[in-house]
């Protein structure tokens, strides 16, 4: 199967020329390609109205982003977009980016058609952070779907040796970042989610392809890092977190 292509221009250059070739559809493609050797591309999805909590496949934006991609940016040498794209399953642009963020996936709903399409993107070298869902009834609500993307595929604890944990920062400190509602009441979970957890799912290869971070909420972290009522200390350490799954994306 065709790998996905990783953001290396000059390569990609050829890619294109070639598509566009191909496909016929030469102004719409360019006019669509992304400038930034990485943007903050965010899933959207199909929001389960029988779910629990909001559902929102926008929570967070647009601050989020712009912290993201300006952290990211001053902490790596990559070229960051910092607006952030909206990227849909049924779109071939979804294929233009290695990294693709999902949040509140307690709640989305993939039909049959779109898990296949999340399944042929991910074993094309796409990479999928999910973030932000608590508590074992999200728990399940996420399962539902994504065991329509690989009914296969077991989703699996990631080890603290794990590449992803180190390939810039040693974030040897996992501990649980929640979101600032939750602080502000005090507390560090929602529903009966006590325990982070960091979860993925691999390719043959041995590559991880889908990161889940459970019972935590980076995006909050994110979107707060200028907010005095955040702790600085959990907006780093999300930051760091950020740094090396972007750069595992773009390596792996």
């Amino acid at each position: 199967m065709q790998r996905f292509l990783k953001t290396r221009i000059p390569v990609l250059g050829l890619f294109v020329l070639g598509a566009l070739a191909a496909r016929g559809d030469e102004a719409d493609t360019i006019d669509r390609w992304p400038e930034h050797e990485f943007d903050f591309a965010r899933l959207v999805y199909t929001f389960n109205p029988y779910g629990r909590g909001n559902g929102d496949w926008s929570t967070d934006y647009p601050e989020a982003e712009y912290f993201f991609s300006l952290g990211v940016s001053r902490l790596s040498r990559l070229d960051m977009g910092n607006e952030g794209v909206f990227v849909r399953l049924d779109d071939d642009m979804l294929f233009n980016y290695p990294w693709l963020y999902a949040v509140e996936v307690g709640n989305w709903l993939l039909d049959d058609y779109d898990a296949g399409r999340l399944r042929e993107y991910l074993l094309r070298g796409g990479f999928l952070m999910v973030d932000d869902f608590h508590g074992t009834v999200q728990w399940a609500g996420f399962i539902d779907s994504m065991s329509r993307v690989f009914p296969d595929r077991p989703i699996v604890d990631i080890e603290d040796a794990h590449e992803i944990l180190h390939v810039v920062y040693d974030v040897d400190e996992r501990i649980q970042i929640p979101g600032l509602v939750v602080i502000m009441n005090r507390m560090a979970y929602e529903s009966d989610g006590r325990v982070p957890h960091w979860r993925g799912v691999y390719d043959d290869d041995g590559r991880l392809m889908v990161l889940i971070n459970h019972n935590m909420d980076l995006g909050d972290a994110w979107e707060h890092a200028d907010d005095p009522r955040y702790p600085q200390e959990m907006s780093t350490l999300a930051l760091h977190f950020a740094v090396n799954y972007t750069i595992y994306a773009m390596t792996h």
